[in-house]
């Protein structure tokens, strides 16, 4: 979501638009600063309420590979994602950059959410894991209505680190 708005301010600060270069940029910086914070800051109360009442991962318990849990991200919401794209370009030319900056904000609070989530892992010393059948058709909402609790496992469980990061496995020599 990141590059799409960075993609998106950049073609719009091409385009002059209706009320300037200027305008247009300064308030894209002010939708930016004002989207990471409310991205970064939203649901932390529920997912600090689920995490307390993590249960332990079962035996028969399923853990979903990373790339899986992205691909089917991906797939639920790419024409989201597309929308959006032609939004914060059809955006600039009323007010150029402002759009892409705003879908950067919203892709930077995602990524300093899971940031968070992931110190509040590594606090917990476990990961956290949703299951597979609780996340919904587009793989979303890994807090929403339908996830009733998490599972908690040791950190060295399935493929994925703390806050969702790709596991650092250690290089051969």
């Amino acid at each position: 979501m990141w590059w799409l708005g960075v993609c998106a301010a950049g073609i719009g600060v091409l385009v002059p638009g209706l009320t300037g270069r200027r305008i247009g940029v300064l308030a894209g910086a002010a939708l930016y600063l004002l989207s990471l914070a409310a991205v970064a800051v939203r649901g932390r109360k529920r997912y600090r309420s689920l995490a307390g009442a993590a249960a332990r991962a079962g035996k028969y318990d399923v853990l979903q590979d990373r790339a899986v849990t992205v691909r089917n991200w991906r797939r639920g919401h790419r024409w989201w994602l597309l929308l959006g794209f032609l939004l914060a370009l059809g955006a600039s030319f009323v007010v150029p950059a402002a759009g892409g900056m705003l879908l950067a904000g919203l892709g930077t609070g995602l990524r300093l959410r899971a940031a968070w989530l992931g110190r509040l892992e590594r606090e917990g010393e476990g990961l956290l894991w949703v299951r597979v059948d609780w996340l919904g058709r587009g793989a979303g909402a890994p807090a929403g209505r339908t996830v009733k609790g998490y599972r908690r496992t040791g950190i060295a469980a399935g493929d994925a680190g703390p806050g969702g990061a790709r596991r650092r496995t250690a290089a051969l020599v």
